[in-house]
């Protein structure tokens, strides 16, 4: 057993020598601190608990909620197969309940997508007796069809609805919003207005006009027609909101609203300032009734009591125009066909005013012209 065991011992190696340290690591002595191992923390992701992902366009699927650890994008919850809106739209996220929402979740958890093979798929084909189920971006890559009203109903590449509109192209069309070139025929990213027939857009081109217009200024960019125009574009699944245009949000036009709060008088006579306003009284506030933009105090500008209306000296003499009034005396000589004076005193000078009595530019404007022919017994 001890020649086995010796046997098995392995030869040791000499312990391997540490190269001779340079006089200036002898020197000086190194002040790093001792290497530690450090926890790189990776920020947390918000991933929407449907379809598993966090970096999808808005204009496709919509705003992410978020709210107690829960995050689910908008468009995911309308098309989700087993989700109803039960509450009011100011309760859980846009009406659809938190309990309901964890109910469908736990619903979803082992059901796959056809397109991405991943669990978690809430969107149901409701084309005649079709098993595909999806998620809602995925479907949008592979060409499925969600719409936006009614019962919101979604539909796969097999079963989606299509534009039978005959339109013929003329060389290669550029869309009407990107001026890029569209397909030959309307498909799934090519759409062509049903009205004009001669409008054509890409998908997600009409998508964010729809999301930027919203339901009262959505149209057709060429034709400017709406009912036909909407409700094609809410069948090929065009997501229109109902509410105020973009650019009427956040208040962009409230300065438009904001009236004139001052009074412009030469001399304001009112103590607490030219911002004090009264509804009745010595310092009630006046607009000019044309432009609005000038003001004054009743007692800066001498307005009666009973005065209701009032004009700015910019205003006052608008439309009306002094009339014409002839010049007093005899009208002066005007140069005709010639515009050289001829000498006093000659022949010139008499014949060149007989062809100026009778030339028809010379008469001035208070004298008209006379059509009436002459009497040869005259």
């Amino acid at each position: 057993m001890e020649l086995r065991s010796e046997r098995c011992k392995k030869p040791q190696s000499p312990p391997a020598q540490r190269p001779a340290a340079l006089p200036e690591e002898q020197a000086e002595p190194s002040c790093a601190p001792p290497p530690h191992k450090r926890n790189h923390q990776v920020p947390k992701v918000d991933v929407c608990g449907l379809c598993q992902r966090a970096d999808c366009d808005p204009e496709v699927v919509g705003q992410l909620c978020r709210q107690d650890g829960l995050c689910i994008h908008e468009n995911c919850l309308y098309h989700a197969s087993g989700l109803s809106q039960r509450g009011a739209d100011e309760e859980g996220f846009y009406g659809f309940l938190f309990p309901d929402i964890e109910q469908e979740l736990k619903r979803v958890a082992q059901k796959r997508c056809c397109i991405c093979r991943l669990r978690g798929a809430s969107v149901t084909c409701r084309g005649r007796r079709c098993p595909r189920i999806f998620h809602f971006p995925c479907g949008s890559e592979r060409g499925c069809v969600s719409q936006f009203f009614g019962e919101f109903k979604s539909f796969c590449w097999k079963h989606r609805p299509v534009q039978r509109v005959r339109a013929v192209q003329q060389d290669q069309t550029p869309c009407l919003i990107c001026l890029e070139v569209v397909a030959e025929r309307p498909c799934y990213n090519t759409l062509v207005c049903p009205t004009c027939a001669s409008a054509w857009f890409h998908r997600h081109c009409i998508q964010g006009q729809a999301l930027c217009s919203a339901l009262h200024h959505f149209r057709c960019p060429l034709c400017q027609d709406m009912a036909s125009f909407q409700e094609e574009m809410f069948r090929l699944g065009i997501k229109i909101p109902d509410r105020d245009a973009a650019w009427e949000e956040d208040g962009a036009f409230a300065d438009h609203y904001r009236q004139h709060s001052t009074c412009d008088a030469s001399q304001c006579l009112c103590p607490a300032g030219r911002e004090q306003e009264e509804v009745n009284g010595p310092w009630r506030l006046l607009l000019c009734a044309s432009c609005g933009s000038r003001g004054t105090h009743q007692l800066c500008s001498g307005v009666g009591e009973d005065a209701e209306s009032w004009e700015c000296g910019d205003c006052s003499d608008t439309g009306s125009v002094p009339p014409w009034q002839p010049a007093q005396g005899p009208a002066p000589l005007v140069q005709g066909p010639s515009h050289r004076a001829a000498a006093p005193g000659t022949l010139a000078e008499e014949e060149e005013a007989r062809i100026l009595a009778g030339h028809p530019d010379t008469q001035l404007p208070s004298q008209p012209l006379s059509h009436k022919p002459e009497d040869p017994h005259e």
